[in-house]
C-alpha cells in the first residue's frame, strides 16, 4: 500500500526516528502504525533519534589495508565516552566500517554531504539518458526520480547496503544505529579516506 506524509510525520512525532526510516518502518508493517513502531524498536532507531542529539566527541580511528596492499582505509568513528570508544562492540563497528569502504568505495558519508550542483548534474544526466532509452514522457520524472535515489543510496557509505549481509536488506545505517543502541550512546561516523595505488583518491566528511 502507498504511505502518505502524514503517516510518516505521525510516526516520527512519536517516535523521533528520521523520516526514511518511518517510512521505511511504515512500508514494512503495511501501513500499521503500532507495527511499524514496533519495527523502529526492534532497530533500535527510534532512541537513535534521542541519542543523536547528544554530543560525540570522543571514539577512535579505524584501519583497513587489503592484502593486495593496493587499498587502504582509514574511518573516523565517535562516540560520547572513551569507555565506549575502548569496547569491543565499538572496535568491531570500526573495522566493519573501514572494510565497507574499502570494499564499496563510497564517496560520502551521507547524502546531506552531498554538494546540490552534483545532484543536479546526475538528474541532468540520467534524465537524458532516461530519454533517450525512449521512455514515455510522462514517465520521465518517476523513473528519474527512482535512478538518482539507487544512485546516492550507492555513493553514501550510512545508505550502502551492508557486504556480510547475506539478505541484501541491512544498510550501513542500521549497522551504526544497532551498535547505539546495543552500546547506549550516540555513535556517529565522522569521515573516512580511502587511498588506491595509482588512483586519485579524496575523503569524505559529514558536515
Amino acid at each position: 500500500m502507498a504511505i502518505t506524509a502524514s503517516q510518516v510525520k505521525e510516526l516520527r512525532e512519536r517516535t523521533g526516528a528520521g523520516m526514511m526510516d518511518c517510512k521505511q518502518a511504515l512500508t514494512e508493517a503495511d501501513g500499521d502504525m503500532d507495527a511499524a513502531i514496533e519495527w523502529l524498536r526492534k532497530k533500535g532507531l527510534s532512541a537513535a533519534a534521542k541519542r543523536a542529539t547528544r554530543q560525540a566527541s570522543e571514539g577512535a580511528v579505524f584501519a583497513y589495508v587489503h592484502t593486495n596492499q593496493k587499498i587502504g582505509v582509514l574511518v573516523e568513528l565517535n562516540c560520547e565516552t572513551d569507555f565506549v570508544a575502548r569496547t569491543e562492540g565499538f572496535r568491531n563497528l570500526g573495522a566493519e566500517l573501514a572494510l565497507q569502504v574499502a570494499a564499496m568505495a563510497p564517496e560520502y558519508v551521507s547524502q546531506q554531504d552531498i554538494p546540490a550542483e552534483r545532484i543536479e548534474r546526475e538528474t541532468q544526466i540520467l534524465t537524458e539518458l532516461t530519454r533517450n532509452e525512449g521512455k514515455p514522457e510522462q514517465a520521465i520524472p518517476k523513473i528519474v526520480e527512482g535512478r538518482v535515489k539507487k544512485l546516492l543510496s550507492e555513493i553514501c557509505l550510512m545508505d550502502q547496503v551492508y557486504v556480510r549481509d547475506e539478505k541484501r536488506k541491512q544498510t550501513i545505517r542500521d549497522l551504526v544505529n544497532e551498535a547505539a543502541a546495543n552500546l547506549g550512546e550516540n555513535i556517529q561516523v565522522r569521515r573516512f579516506a580511502r587511498f588506491n595505488v595509482a588512483e586519485v583518491e579524496g575523503t569524505a566528511e559529514a558536515e
